[in-house]
């Protein structure tokens, strides 16, 4: 008896993902735990095994659909039965859109291949895709395609009006025309929003930036943000850094000064745990969380994310190290496990990377504090009366004030920089 097999929850709170590629073929024999599809999800890309031993029966979508959770997407089998085609169906951004049926004809009518938002954007523009030559893979017809088709047919000379038909004279009746007028062309094509201001691109909101997008949101719209703002003197930690980061690179382990932010962060977290909480608004209670899963704030082509740290005060600098190489690596190539996007209790955005240097970051959801760490300069400072050059990190914390005082905020950050400032101490636990 064939066996639907609907896409699971592959991640908490995740909710659909898009079809990259088929691992399998109709007619193939698979075991279970075999890898059947690959999805990127708003997080990750992931490859869904199959639930059991069987005979792929059926593929339900096509590659760059989008498949909600509890959709049915492969068939499964015993051997024995016989395959059943997959139908012909659209990308769409919100689900699947299956193709009408051709009109009977003739000849098998050519097979249009495009998306929801490439067949919409015709309709408005009044372009017939059959008409199209497709560029894209397998003449899938892009955007662009129906943009240069709408352009060339506003470009083509128009036909020539219709010799106007004098009256007849007072009292004789009026000769039937010796053909139908033909109707007006419409004035104007309907067109999208913005595209009169130039050339475009629409790029689909979706995956990892929309579901960006919704967290931030989320925390903004939420919580009481409030940023602190302060600076650490890191002259000693970076002579430390330099000193020790022989034995990293020994190991092809690039050495920066996250991994003793991280540990400065656990230290004075362990003693400010408002800041290593969650607010549960149901329950009317602050939960205090007694570990200590530190968030990175990684860059990548698709967008933010955040690998997560675990039990990161239990961690050597040189664990550390290395742990947020892997992660960044993972995350920036997509292939992070979704474990490692979860579970985080206190997040460290570095944009001085990019050389910023001051920031109001934004809270991860539900988190309650954020530190952003900026470009450290080397800057004059004063010190027993006399002017030197000293090198400075500029920080700033986020802080949700339901939560979090401003007291507790600013004790945080000043037992935060002390560690930076004594990096011996990060050395020695």
């Amino acid at each position: 008896m064939p066996f639907e097999f609907k896409l699971p929850d592959v991640g908490e709170g995740l909710t659909e993902g898009e079809l990259l590629a088929w691992l399998v073929q109709p007619g193939e024999q698979v075991k279970e735990g075999q890898p059947l599809a690959r999805i990127e999800t708003d997080k990750a890309i992931v490859d869904i095994p199959a639930p059991r031993d069987g005979i792929v029966l059926q593929l339900k979508f096509s590659p760059g659909n989008i498949i909600h959770v509890g959709e049915v997407f492969v068939v499964l089998g015993e051997p024995g039965e016989e395959p059943v085609p997959a139908p012909q169906v659209g990308v769409g951004v919100v689900g699947v859109l299956e193709e009408a049926p051709p009109e009977p004809a003739t000849a098998a009518p050519r097979q249009v291949l495009a998306t929801p938002v490439v067949r919409k954007l015709a309709k408005d523009l009044g372009v017939d895709l059959a008409t199209i030559a497709g560029s894209g893979p397998e003449g899938r017809i892009l955007e662009t395609d129906v943009r240069q088709a709408a352009a060339q047919e506003a470009a083509a000379p128009a036909p020539p009006a219709a010799a106007a038909v004098p009256a007849p004279p007072v009292g004789e009746a009026a000769a039937p025309p010796s053909a139908p007028v033909p109707e007006a062309p419409p004035a104007a094509r309907k067109v999208k929003k913005y595209d009169f201001y130039g050339y475009i691109e629409h790029v689909p909101f979706r995956g990892l930036r929309k579901a960006m997008a919704k967290n931030v949101s989320r925390s903004h719209q939420t919580a009481v943000m409030v940023t602190a703002t302060d600076e650490a003197d890191i002259t000693q930690l970076m002579a430390l850094k330099a000193k020790i980061r022989a034995l990293p690179q020994a190991q092809g382990v690039h050495l920066t000064i996250l991994p003793f932010l991280i540990r400065a962060a656990v230290a004075a977290l362990q003693k400010h745990p408002y800041l290593n909480a969650v607010l549960d608004e149901e329950a009317d209670e602050i939960i205090l969380k007694k570990y200590y899963n530190i968030g990175i704030a990684t860059d990548t082509p698709a967008g933010l994310m955040v690998p997560v740290i675990k039990n990161a005060g239990d961690k050597t600098i040189l664990e550390l190290a290395r742990e947020i190489q892997t992660l960044a690596a993972k995350a920036r190539d997509r292939s992070i496990d979704l474990a490692d996007l979860q579970g985080g209790s206190f997040t460290i955005t570095n944009y001085g990377a990019i050389r910023g240097i001051l920031g109001t970051p934004i809270m991860n959801y539900p988190e309650v504090a954020i530190l952003g760490v900026g470009r450290s300069q080397a800057l004059p400072r004063v010190q027993d009366g006399q002017i030197i050059i000293r090198q400075i990190l500029p920080l700033s914390l986020s802080f949700d004030h339901r939560v979090v005082d401003g007291g507790q905020a600013a004790r945080f950050l000043q037992e935060f920089i002390a560690y930076l400032e004594e990096p011996a101490l990060l050395l020695a636990g």
